[in-house]
Order: C-alpha cells, then structure tokens, then sequence
C-alpha cells in the first residue's frame, strides 16, 4: 500500500481502524461510505461470479468501473495542497465527478473497444476522454503518491513521445502524444495491466479483510498474546513491538501507518522499561517495515508480484515465509542483546494480560487465520479466502460485546477503507503508465541486455547494481510503485543470469523496502523518532545497523533457494540453520553481546572481535556450492573457526546470561 510523508500529527497515513463520525466531514465522507460499500460489493460480485440480474462484466469493464469510483474518491482524500480545508474545496467535487464520467464513458464501451482495438484507432471522442482520464490519474499520483512519483510518472508516461530521439540504451520506438494517451488508458498493458488487475483480483478482498480485524479486536488480541508470552522477559517492550508491528504491518502493508499507529503504543512502553528513545524509535521502524515482508497477508505489493509470476499467491507468501523469518530472528536477537547489555528489566506482571484471559478472549482469530490459510494453501482460493474470512469475523463480531460494532464504528471503518483503497488506486494506475511505456517502446528488453553487459557475466555485480536500483528507486516510490517498475526493468535481467525467477523478485521487494530504514529518507524510522522525540538521523543509523538482515537476506536467498523453500527439505533445514547461525552471530557482534554467553569487551580489542564474529557469521550463512565456490561444510567449518576467539572472550567473560527466554 502507498505511503506518505510523515508528520507528528500522522496526517497523511491511513488508519484503517480509526473511526471517523459522519459529521467529520459531511457530505464527502457519506460519498466515501457509499463509493466504498459499492465498489466492494461489485468486486464481490465479480470474484464470486454471482451474476445479480443476469449482469456478467468483462474484465476491462469491472476494473474501470473500480478506478473510476477509487479515483473520484481520491480526490476527495487527497487535497490538492499541503493546506487543508476544512471542507471539500468545489474544483475536488469536479474532478471527482471527472472522474466518475470519463471511468463511466470507457466501462459503457469496453465491448467495442475490445472488438475494434481502440488502444491502437480510437475514435475521436475516445482519444479526448483518454486524455481527461490520463490527466485525472497524474494529478490523483501527485496527490496520493507525492511530487517524486508524480515526477517518475509523468516523464516516463510521455517517454514515447520522444524514445526514438534517445541514446542507446534508452532508444525505442516513438508515437505521438495523441496516440500514446488512448493506449495507456485503453491497452491492457498500461494503466489497467497487471497492477490493477491484481487490485481488481486479490487486494481490496485482503485489504477489506485487515480493516475488518483490527477493527473487531484482533489487534489488541495479538498485541495482548505476544505481551503475555514475551512482555515479563528482559526487553520484553520491544519483542512484544516485533511480533505486534510484524502482524500489524502484514495486513496494512504500510510501514508508516504502522508506525504511527503500534508505535503509538510500543515506543512508550519502551522507553519506561528503560530503552533509550532512538533505539526505541529503530526498534518499531523496522518491525514495522518487515511487515509488508511477512505472510500471511504482505500487504498488496505480494499479490501484484502473484500477477506478475503467474503463481498463486499462498506460493509467494510459502517462500516469503522463510527469509522474512530470518529478518525477525536477527532483530529478536539484536533487541536481546542490547538488553542484556544494558541490564534492562522486563514489563512488571501487573502490567501484562493474562495469557489464558488472552486466548479465551481472542482465541476465535486464530481460527479465522486458520480458515484464511487453509483457503489460501489447500484450495488455493486466495482471491476468495479474505472473503470469507471477513465474513466469519462479522459474524463473529456479533457475539463479542467489547468489539461489536456501532452504526458510527462501521461507518468509520468504511471509511478507512475506502481511503487505503482510493490511496492505492491512484498509485497504481500512475505506475501503470510506467510499465505501458516500456511496452509501447520496447525498452525492457533493450535495457534488459544493457544491464547483462555492464555486468560483465557477474551475477554478484547484476544483483549489487539491482539491489542499488532498488534502493534509490525505494527512495522516491512507494514499495507497490517500486516493485513494478523494477519488476519491468529489473528482474528479467537477473532472471536471465540464471537466478531462481521468485527469489529475484523477493530480492527486489526486499530491496525495494530497505529505503524506509535507511538516511537520508528513512521514512518509517522518522516517523517513529518523531513519537519517540528522538533525533531522526540518529534514530535512521540505529535502524540500519537493528535491521542488518535485510541488506543480507535478500543476497542469501537469491543465491541460496533453499532459503525460499525451492529444494528438498533437508537442504532448506540445512540451509536455515545455517543462515540462523550466521545471522545470530552477526546481530552479537553489532551489539557487543553475544547471546547465550555474555559481553564482548569493550575499545579497539572489542571492536577487532566483533568485526571477527561478524566475518565468521557472515561465512556461515553463505550458501555453498555454485554461488561462492564452497561447499557448505567449508564454509560452515571456516566461519566457526572465525567465530571461535570472540565466543571464547565472551564466554570467559563471566557475564553469562540467557538470551531469548532468559530474564
């Protein structure tokens, strides 16, 4: 899902679980309600092929009908300025209405124009509703997405108009601009292509799904259940942040709102049991950005990869499931140690739930996950299964007096959701015109041999190129924008490397989310040292170095596809022990403490034996074979044999302590 720029007031971050009275905006907000409700219904009506009235859309007509109502909605979130009014300004109320006609014009035609091929000769009156529609998308990315993305689209929307006057690489076929528009909001390969056919498909229905549950309790139910587990153990306020900002961020798939909203909570908590404000901060910036890389949900951006690869989606969130665990395990590491090191205490008993009251009350989520995974894994019916899961928790939510809904709780979350999905839309019909360029160009195959040929035959070289790619692209997209643009440009290069085709595009998800962490923009890790008073920068450096493992995992799994599941089972346990191993290792040596053990010394004798534990970790988490020339046991023995002083200094130390459960 889109982001937006933070601010102390968490303006511009979707909360899908607030509440929001009628009264709060008039007429504008009875208008979300009604698009919202309407455009649900409708892709329940599509997905479950129900047919009301004997009406069957085709494909072209259902998803312009979406845009249009997600569009007009748009502009009545989104204002057109930094300063906002009270109400609706008149000129949003046009474009709104703009958009509802040229969406309506283009859906009362699909037919005919998928007979007569009107992306290549449309009439005259589709060429200017073409033109009004592509204007209407431009303005909603600027608003929705920020001045950057609006300026990545916008170039690279009318890149066809002047492609064949480029240099080579960059050199295409060129159109004129009146033969451009209509393609890109015609074609099946623009605007209306993959990413909002995966909108249209599989995300509202997920989307939908996460509103409903943080809204009927399962929020407080999860955060309760990893107090109670977790909150009593040294660093507790933090290991309960992670699993919290983990599930919270999986079904949002926004690293700021996350931030805005658990970090509300957890940094608080964090800094009474004696954390410092910035590690506080980093603490829930990259909890909350490993959510969007977390099953089962992944936010959106995973089932636009499902449309891309062609697979179904319970196959991407299977292999995301190991790598994003991976990410959790070296942060639950790094969190311990720096407690352990600093001799933090955990939550007092007074202050946590029970954890029988946690399950009796919320027990009932479990068994909508269950429901939801089992459609997903072994029906394979995941455009279906957030569907009825939600439905479940409805019915549910009726016999829980603490959650039930009220007329103005469900209208504020209606609104909500109307607003996460007017904000996506806009993002991704304007990314859209991205890939639609490079199809009526013929760029991505050209760019594709150029990027091979740079990298001199280096796998290695391809994927730090692709990874720097990402990261800068990262910087000025959101994480969906991002992924599809590299998804166009990037991946068939490394691809055809010979690399495991949805480890690269895990690779470039990855990769496409380490800019939410990492200075100069470190958007999630701002937003928290904003709640927390910290300093922002310091707070963005403490978060790279807290969520190291996202700079590595993505180079393991991509040469390793054991770590995505693509091997036999005792290679992928092997190789998940070994990168647990390494990554432990590499977690001690950034804090100075090494789990299970005790503290590292301190001054030039310390920092020598953690960059020497961080070497040998780093060794045995590589994967043997082809990729580095290795075999497994090699590298294995070598990096032990690396690790062993440091573990030894540490051990003789004599502060031992237990890590993980210990207190």
């Amino acid at each position: 899902m889109a982001e937006t720029e933070p601010s102390p007031t968490g303006e511009g971050a979707p909360d899908l679980a607030r509440p929001v009275r009628p009264e709060d905006h008039g007429l504008a907000n009875w208008v979300m309600i009604a698009g919202t409700v309407s455009a649900v219904f409708l892709s329940v009506h599509q997905l479950f092929n129900l047919q009301f009235f004997g009406i069957v859309l085709i494909e072209g007509m259902y998803l312009y009908i979406l845009a249009g109502i997600f569009l007009g909605l748009a502009f009545l979130c989104f204002r057109a300025t930094k300063h906002r009014p009270a109400s609706v300004p008149w000129f949003d109320w046009v474009l709104c209405a703009a958009a509802f006609a040229v969406a309506g014009y283009f859906a009362w035609t699909a037919d005919e124009s998928l007979d007569l091929g009107w992306e290549y000769a449309p009439p005259e009156t589709a060429r200017w509703a073409s033109l009004v529609f592509y204007l209407l998308i431009l303005e909603a990315t600027r608003r929705a997405g920020g001045l950057v993305l609006f300026c990545i689209v916008f170039v690279f929307s009318i890149y066809p108009t002047f492609a064949d006057k480029m240099p080579d690489p960059l050199s295409g076929f060129a159109s004129p601009f009146m033969d451009v528009v209509p393609y890109h909001m015609i074609s099946s390969e623009s605007s209306f292509g993959i990413p909002m056919r995966a909108f249209g498909g599989l995300v509202i229905g997920f989307i939908v799904f996460g509103a409903v549950l943080q809204r009927t309790g399962g929020g407080k139910f999860f955060n309760d259940l990893a107090l109670a587990l977790v909150g009593r153990y040294r660093g507790g306020a933090a290991k309960v942040a992670i699993f919290g900002s983990g599930f919270m961020g999986s079904m949002s798939g926004s690293v700021i709102s996350n931030v805005l909203t658990t970090g509300a909570v957890s940094i608080p908590a964090m800094k009474r049991t004696g954390f410092a404000p910035r590690y506080a901060a980093a603490t829930e910036a990259c909890a909350s950005t490993g959510g969007v890389l977390m099953p089962p949900v992944m936010g959106a951006t995973a089932f636009v990869m499902a449309s891309f690869l062609s697979m179904p989606y319970a196959e991407i969130a299977l292999a995301a499931a190991i790598p994003s665990l991976l990410f959790y395990f070296g942060l639950f590491v790094q969190i311990d140690a720096y407690a352990a090191r600093e001799r933090l205490e955990g939550m007092k008993r007074e202050e946590l739930p029970s954890l029988s009251a946690a399950i009796r009350e919320g027990w009932v989520y479990l068994f909508v996950f269950a429901l939801l995974v089992f459609m997903m894994v072994a029906l394979r019916q995941e455009t279906l299964a957030p569907f009825y899961a939600t439905a479940l928790l409805l019915v549910i939510n009726q016999f829980m007096k603490a959650h039930r809904f009220t007329a103005q709780g469900f209208a504020g979350m209606v609104t909500g959701v109307g607003r996460a999905l007017a904000e996506l839309t806009a993002v991704l019909l304007g990314v859209g015109l991205i890939v639609g360029s490079f199809s009526a160009t013929g760029l991505a195959g050209t760019l594709v041999n150029e990027l091979i040929f740079l990298a001199g035959n280096s796998v290695i070289m391809l994927l730090i190129m692709g990874a720097l790619t990402a990261f800068v692209f990262g910087m000025g997209m959101t994480v969906t924008a991002c992924y599809i643009f590299l998804a166009v440009v990037l991946a068939p290069a490394l691809e055809q490397a010979g690399l495991n085709r949805l480890a690269v595009h895990l690779f470039i998800l990855y990769w496409g989310t380490v800019s939410y962490i990492t200075p100069p923009v470190a958007l999630g890790a701002f937003a928290a040292a904003t709640i927390a008073g910290a300093n922002a920068l310091r707070t963005g450096y403490e978060a790279m170095k807290l969520g190291g493992v996202k700079y590595l995992a993505p180079f393991l799994f991509v040469l390793n596809p054991a770590l995505i599941g693509d091997a036999p089972v005792a290679d992928v346990l092997v190789a998940c022990i070994a990168a647990g191993i390494g990554i432990w290792f590499i977690g001690a040596a950034m804090q100075g403490y090494v789990s299970f053990c005790g503290r590292l010394p301190d001054g030039v004798s310390g920092l020598a034996l953690r960059l020497l534990l961080a070497a040998g970790g780093l060794i045995i988490a590589l994967p043997g074979g082809a990729a580095t020339g290795f075999s497994g046991w090699s590298l294995a023995a070598a990096g032990m044999a690396l690790s062993a002083l440091p573990l030894a200094v540490a051990w003789a130390g004599g502060r031992r302590e237990v890590a993980g459960v210990g207190r």
